[in-house]
């Protein structure tokens, strides 16, 4: 297991999904439409602030207060993190991956 845990909502794993593991950036007006069959426009924002609060998620542009600014960011999955988060969003995935070799005497 990761030296770091993470615990995420499910606007979270909505907003981090929408993103992908890339090091690809994606428009705040691409975001929004991706999500938007999960969360309104205003729940977003604030989960996307929170998310470069935790430093999850990196954007060219840290001051925005409503939709029409968002549009205009550009966001990315903080590279630091991808792995933590990858982990985070499939748990079980990690738990396979354990080594399955047996020292013999």
């Amino acid at each position: 297991m990761s030296g770091r845990e993470i615990n995420l909502d499910g606007g979270e794993v909505s907003v981090i999904k929408a993103l992908g593991m890339s090091s690809s950036e994606m428009s705040g007006e691409d975001l929004i439409a991706r999500v938007s069959s999960d969360l309104v426009a205003a729940e977003v924002i604030d989960t996307i602030k929170g998310l470069m609060d935790m430093g999850y998620v990196d954007a060219d542009k840290s001051g925005f207060y409503n939709v029409e600014e968002l549009k205009d960011v550009n966001f990315r999955i903080n590279s630091g993190w991808s792995k933590d988060l990858r982990d985070a969003l499939h748990p079980q995935q990690q738990q396979k991956s354990k080594s399955k070799r047996v020292r013999r005497e």
